[in-house]
């Protein structure tokens, strides 16, 4: 039963992907927005901005599809910095664990635009989405998160399609070859696990610490007299 839940979720992976590369461009501002938000497509906006780039014969005409990527990671980063500059830091321990927390909240205060920008231009498994969670739910000013993300997307993009211009036919014969279909598929079911597995933390109900603090705090409230 193991092998066909995989099984089962590499075919729906696939044409998840296939019907975002239909949609071209567009598909790849929308499958970037998703890759910088809470679900989890390792490798997804990067593979199909370099098969549409690797069809093309200047950096120029490129660019659209560059700019698209850039402004589809931008949008995820919104979503995620809304959603947890009102979480706040409490909200942090249903996704990062304690120690990761910290290391984090470490550098982040340092260093805070270098370990943004490092994790935005850094490809997996260097974490990317994790580390704005935080700086966000800290309250690092939005000017610095999303010039970070702006900066490294754009020289991590612009660099994928530089490569898939003048190696555009190997590019094609790799992408097309046994070994990263296979790939492919292990990176899909990979994000279809992982991508339900953060959404299921997000919608989970608080965490039982924070519910005891709630209640507590609740408990010691002064009662009102008596109406007379």
């Amino acid at each position: 039963m193991t092998y066909l839940h995989i099984a089962l979720a590499g075919s729906w992976a696939y044409s998840f992907f296939r019907y975002f590369r239909r949609l071209g461009v567009f598909g790849l501002f929308i499958l970037s927005t998703l890759d910088s938000s809470f679900l989890v497509l390792p490798f997804g906006n990067d593979v199909m901005l370099i098969a549409i780039v690797s069809r093309s014969r200047s950096l120029l005409a490129s660019m659209g599809s560059v700019f698209a990527a850039v402004a589809g990671s931008l949008l995820g980063v919104f979503i995620v910095d809304a959603l947890m500059r009102k979480t706040g830091e409490k909200g942090l321990q249903r996704f990062i664990s304690s120690k990761k927390l910290e290391s984090l909240k470490t550098k982040l205060e340092t260093k805070g635009w270098l370990t943004l920008f490092a994790a935005t231009v850094l490809p997996p498994p260097f974490p990317f989405t994790p580390v704005v969670m935080t700086a966000s739910a800290l309250q690092i000013p939005k000017r610095a998160v999303f010039s970070a993300v702006l900066v490294g997307r754009l020289i991590r993009f612009t660099f994928e399609a530089v490569l898939a211009i003048y190696f555009g036919r190997r590019v094609i014969a790799f992408l097309n070859s046994p070994v990263v279909e296979y790939f492919v598929y292990g990176l899909m079911v990979i994000a279809v696990i992982l991508s339900g597995l953060s959404v299921w933390r997000w919608l989970k109900k608080q965490p039982p610490e924070e519910k005891a603090l709630s209640n507590a705090a609740t408990s010691k409230k002064p009662c009102k007299p008596p109406f007379r």
